[in-house]
């Protein structure tokens, strides 16, 4: 039965040399070499790569690249045969022994043929080939040997020790990594109040998120922390045993660059969730600071700091992603150098091909700096208006009263009417009929609106008292009677409809008519005139 797993074993190692080896005595994530060459458009190039026994490397050979492959599969299938034998025996000793034919120095092993040391071979170590063969030999002899002694029973129980005392190792760092996560998570967060009442809504919003995404930092490394100690504790155990030794090295070979990728793919989330953090902290100590919002009202506060952040961690979030794209093709072996050569050469391009973006972009960040508008606001740009619903350094996108989502690139912003920045206006015109008594009808329009500048259901709404402007003009409706209300942003529109609705029912209780259009007609026919002449006549 043991003859049988060895023989497993071994057909497993042949299977494997022919991909990316790695040092199967490194236990946590060892440099996977590859093999190497001068050139890749030749088939005349050399390249090398190692010969292994027992997952653990024991010397490199060289050969052409059309050449390398049945060269190294020859002498890992003679070295594995030969292993095999003397494994098997009962004998203690191997006899390992570097002999010339052809003035060629080739290695056997208890009278079997391994290999012949090429002129190639010897470059790799930089002396001649005879001396090559005897340090190949050297450590062909040390190798063979320590793999018939760790194949003793004895030996089998000391590893199995240390096995176990690593799996209580990898149980009790568990254990600590999950009992500290969740003291993290159970310890209250104390929030710092701002000193300003008006921005303390915002502020603690801010804090919530800042905190939400480094809980989400910390998570995400508890998890990798997890990984690490089962993954690696795993792989160390898989190493301490000649016959699971080459599972370690398959297990390698296969994990490579879905092991890199997810690791850059890891960092790169967790570095954009700190971004979010940061960036969240920085506006909060903004608005404490009063240093750019202290002119603000709560609600326009609200509206600067959700663009101001989201327009921020775009930003962050595109940067991030490139540069995660990048460190995953160096991950895979890939040069970036070129790559970053002809992108700057197609930046350039596309820089002078694409100038109506650029403009979008210094216009857009000029309206985030300037506060022109932001998310949630009115807006009017020449003859579309809407509710701004996304707000970037490329375009404006606004919602009109009719439902539609209008696209503007912000090189087309030129004149724009903000009817939502810090206060808002319900101008109101009002028809009254020329046979009422004016200021009766003024007293009547300004009661109305101080008694609802009063009522503490739209108190909050109305900022001022309102004004009673007078009569504005004489139409064909009547006269007309201006009145403005100034609100909060947004609220004009609710202020005017309940202020209309009041002013109705107040005009009914005084009997004042809110007229309709009004037109008289002059006939000026000299005809007409000698009819109406001869009726009063007769």
């Amino acid at each position: 039965m043991r003859l049988k797993f060895l023989a497993l074993m071994s057909s497993m190692a042949i299977a494997v040399v022919s991909v990316p080896k790695a040092t199967a005595q490194i236990p946590f994530l060892p440099n996977l070499p590859t093999p190497s060459s001068v050139s890749q458009d030749s088939d005349k190039q050399i390249v090398s790569d190692w010969i292994y026994l027992d997952g653990r490397r024991l010397f490199q050979i060289a050969a052409t690249r059309a050449n390398f492959p049945e060269r190294s599969q020859n002498i890992q299938q003679n070295l594995n045969e030969i292993s095999q034998n003397y494994l098997r025996s009962s004998a203690q000793t191997i006899n390992v022994q570097v002999e010339n034919t052809n003035n060629v120095p080739v290695i056997t092993i208890n009278g079997q043929y391994l290999m012949t040391v090429t002129s190639e071979d010897a470059k790799l170590r930089e002396e001649d080939a005879t001396l090559s063969a005897n340090q190949i030999a050297d450590t062909l002899q040390e190798a063979l040997q320590r793999a018939k002694q760790e194949r003793n029973t004895q030996f089998i129980i000391d590893q199995a020790k240390i096995a176990a005392a690593i799996a209580l190792a990898m149980i009790a760092a568990s254990w600590g990594v999950y009992r500290w996560q969740r003291r993290s998570q159970k310890n209250a967060i104390h929030l710092s109040l701002p000193a300003s009442r008006e921005t303390q809504q915002i502020t603690t919003q801010l804090n919530q998120q800042q905190y939400r995404h480094l809980d989400e930092v910390k998570k995400r490394l508890f998890q990798l922390a997890q990984a690490g100690i089962w993954g690696g504790g795993t792989f160390t155990i898989l190493g301490l045993f000649p016959y699971t030794r080459i599972l370690q090295l398959g297990i390698l070979s296969a994990a490579q660059i879905p092991l890199r990728l997810g690791i850059v793919a890891l960092g790169t989330y967790v570095v954009i969730r700190f971004s979010y953090a940061l960036i969240d902290r920085f506006t909060s100590t903004l608005i404490n600071s009063g240093a750019l919002f202290n002119s603000d009202t709560s609600e326009r506060l609200q509206l600067r700091v959700s663009t101001f952040s989201g327009v921020t961690k775009s930003i962050a979030t595109i940067t991030c992603v490139i540069v995660g794209f990048f460190l995953a093709l160096v991950a895979l072996g890939i040069d970036v150098v070129p790559l970053l050569a002809g992108a700057s050469l197609v930046g350039v391009a596309v820089s002078l091909a694409s100038q109506n973006l650029i403009k979008d972009a210094i216009n857009g960040f000029l309206i985030i700096l300037e506060d022109q508008y932001a998310l949630g606001d009115v807006i009017n740009v020449g003859t579309v208006g809407g509710l701004v619903e996304n707000l970037n350094l490329r375009m404006t996108q606004v919602r009109d009263s009719e439902g539609r989502l209008i696209t503007i690139p912000n090189s087309e912003i030129k004149i724009v009417a903000n009817l939502s920045s810090r206060w808002s206006r319900a101008d109101l015109t009002i028809p009254v009929d020329y046979q009422a008594d004016v200021d009766e009808v003024l007293k009547l329009i300004s009661t109305v609106a101080l008694d609802m500048d009063q009522d503490p259901l739209w108190q909050h709404q109305i900022v001022e008292t309102p004004k009673v402007l007078g009569v504005d003009n004489f139409g064909d409706r009547g006269l007309i009677i201006r009145v403005w209300i100034k609100t909060q942003p947004l609220k004009q529109w609710d202020v005017a409809r309940e202020y209309r609705r009041r002013l109705k029912i107040a005009f009914d209780e005084a009997g004042i008519i809110i007229p309709v259009p009004q037109q008289a007609i002059w006939i000026n026919d000299v005809q007409l005139q000698q009819l109406q002449e001869n009726g009063k006549a007769n």
